[in-house]
């Protein structure tokens, strides 16, 4: 089984049956949202529907662009054969 998994997410051939699954489970996510009760909410921006999948996305983009500015433009990475 674990076979299988493995050459799906790592085979480029079953990459459009890779898209659709993501595309289904973003889709399922965001009517989910729409489901949740808000009352509670402390924030403004709590009660918005899909404010957590923005933020997250947002949060993981920003992380992504840091570390890649830390790693190549301060120079915390270092080459390939730099300990050979």
């Amino acid at each position: 089984m674990i076979k299988r998994v493995v050459f799906f997410f790592g085979d480029a051939t079953h990459a459009m049956q890779r898209r659709r699954l993501f595309y289904l489970a973003l889709g399922l996510i965001v009517i989910a949202d729409f489901l949740v009760a808000r009352e509670h909410a402390e924030y403004l921006w709590d009660r918005l529907p899909g404010w957590s999948a923005v933020y997250g996305f947002g949060s993981c983009v920003l992380l992504i662009f840091v570390s890649k500015f830390l790693g190549h433009r301060a120079g915390l990475m270092r080459r390939e054969d730099y300990y050979d």
